[in-house]
């Protein structure tokens, strides 16, 4: 199963490091860019134009920027934003974002075809549960989760979930930058696997017999899901980062 990294987190990861000068600027272009064709950056402080990612990262860094940590909200589980309201409304809506430590700084993801614009926004400081609480729930919500599915007969509908959960210890590994500890990599391949089953599990509706079963498989996912989503922002959020 193959699990990219999401816009937010190559860019929490790779501009962390590029601040704290792990990595050179071209590596980090190309890191956080990804398979899109573009990043640029609107909206920063002290700018109201359209900014190449590399003025962009400069920009931040002059604003003091210390880290940049990734947030996955959903609607009611804003997770990994603080605030103000008007920033948590634009996160909400395309499910992720990313908060500059020490800059006051949040940045959306607005994607036009295969380019993205970090559009910022003010932010205020954000509440984070550490990576050793999120590694625990993952771990507990897979074997639940799996026991649930089971239930419901997971393997004769959807046999590549089953197959899915069998494998889930064994998540290709990320490529992260320097400084990225090495807990966090592994935790971030398992979040991600862990939310694509969500998504396959979810994705034939049609398999269930009932309204009552779809109901109940959707209600057997949801702890994964959450736990997965909680997973990948801990591991994306230097702040809460174990030494390395």
């Amino acid at each position: 199963m193959s699990t990219p990294l999401p816009a937010s987190a190559r860019l929490a990861w790779w501009a962390t490091a590029w601040l704290r000068g792990q990595v050179v600027t071209d590596l980090v272009v190309d890191a956080v860019i990804g398979p899109d064709a573009t990043h640029a950056v609107a909206g920063l402080p002290g700018t109201t134009t359209t900014e190449s990612l590399v003025v962009g990262l400069g920009r931040l860094r002059a604003l003091g920027a210390s880290s940049v940590g990734a947030a996955f909200p959903i609607d009611g589980d804003p997770a990994g934003l603080g605030g103000p309201a008007a920033f948590n409304a634009e996160a909400l809506s395309v499910g992720e974002a990313v908060v500059v430590a020490d800059a006051a700084v949040g940045l959306v993801p607005v994607r036009t075809g295969a380019a993205i614009t970090w559009v910022a926004h003010p932010a205020e400081r954000r509440p984070l549960a550490d990576v050793g609480e999120a590694d625990r729930a993952l771990r507990a919500a897979m074997p639940a989760a799996a026991d649930a599915l089971a239930a419901l007969d997971v393997a004769r509908w959807r046999p590549e979930v089953a197959d899915e959960l069998i494998d889930l210890r064994r998540a290709a590994p990320l490529q992260a930058p320097p400084g990225v500890p090495a807990r966090c990599v592994d935790l971030a391949g398992r979040a991600l696997q862990a939310m694509a089953i969500v998504d396959l599990a979810l994705e034939d509706d049609g398999g269930a017999v009932s309204a009552s079963e779809i109901g109940a498989r959707r209600q057997a996912l949801v702890p994964l899901e959450r736990a997965g989503r909680h997973a990948l922002l801990a591991a994306c959020s230097p702040e809460v980062w174990p030494p390395s």
